[in-house]
């Protein structure tokens, strides 16, 4: 049994190979997204793609198999996995519920407790708590991250995402549909004045700059690709929510508790979906993909009805 999926290419993957770019559209790992072309399952306006034939400007049509890749076991503990490591830096794949690193109130989980319990050590740069850390997830949001293993690597990458030279690639889905398809969000992003542990836009804020394209939409909610051209605290979260479309099941920025409910989500549908940079110390790109955890994927599953 399997699903038919159509979808618009979208701009971002016109001309990559379409191994990469189904990986990418679709969150499976490049090697399952060749599996679907080699079978003959995906056509670009009526022709048959192979796995190494560039995209166009068209409609794809997918037929996506019943069975679910099985989850990773986890590597290390807290649950992460390690997606990519070397001499002196490791991407992880961040699962909910676990802090990028300790800070005051919080008991549960980190990236650097688990780093280092799993032996892996880390950059002695920075703060004592955030060794190695040159950027954050929520705790409340799932998927990649990259983390430095020695001194250069710690610099060069904190520079680079300074330099807003680093890309960083989600998924989300917000309700409803959003108009237009591909835009730009571009304002400025403060404490919330009146909760101190919320964010909203406000004037005399940071610059924050969201860059979003719809993949698909379902009858409630559309799924979006976003590109962070800033990295603010609930960049992705405020901004859909200034747009009048909260990310399904965030409750803390308006979104609809009865669509969360029926999705079974108890957290926001925001994923790191995709991270690229240069390596900091021999040069060469760094590209990293994670697949949607199962709480997301289910979610979607039931969006599409």
């Amino acid at each position: 049994m399997s699903e038919t999926r159509y979808l618009p290419v979208p701009d971002a993957v016109v001309g990559e190979r379409a191994d990469a770019a189904l990986s990418r559209m679709l969150g499976l790992s490049r090697t399952k997204a060749a599996e679907i072309l080699e079978s003959g399952a995906a056509m670009l306006d009526g022709r048959v793609l192979g796995k190494s034939d560039r995209l166009a400007d068209g409609i794809l049509a997918v037929d996506i198999p019943d069975e679910r890749e099985p989850a990773p076991e986890p590597e290390i503990p807290g649950g992460l996995t390690i997606a990519y490591e070397d001499e002196d830096l490791v991407v992880v794949d961040k699962p909910v519920g676990v802090a990028a690193h300790p800070s005051p109130g919080w008991t549960g989980p980190t990236v650097v407790g688990a780093l280092a319990s799993a032996g892996v050590t880390l950059a002695d740069a920075g703060p004592a708590e955030r060794k190695g850390i040159v950027h954050r997830l929520d705790v409340g949001t799932s998927g990649l991250m990259v983390v430095a293993k020695s001194v250069p690597a710690y610099s060069a990458l904190k520079a680079a995402f300074k330099e807003r030279t680093v890309e960083k690639i989600y998924h989300a889905v917000a309700q409803g549909h959003l108009d237009p398809t591909v835009g730009t969000i571009d304002a400025p992003i403060g404490r919330h004045p009146s909760s101190d542990w919320k964010f909203a836009v406000v004037e005399g804020g940071k610059p924050s700059v969201t860059h979003y394209e719809v993949l698909e939409m379902f009858p409630s909610a559309s799924l979006l690709e976003i590109h962070l051209e800033t990295g603010r605290t609930h960049q992705i979260r405020v901004h859909m929510q200034a747009m009048r479309h909260p990310l399904v099941g965030d409750l803390t920025y308006g979104a609809d508790p009865t669509l969360a409910k029926k999705v079974s989500l108890s957290r926001q549908w925001l994923h790191a979906h995709e991270l690229a940079f240069a390596h900091p110390t021999r040069g060469g790109e760094v590209r990293v993909v994670s697949q949607y955890p199962e709480d997301l994927a289910a979610a979607l599953e039931i969006l599409r009805g």
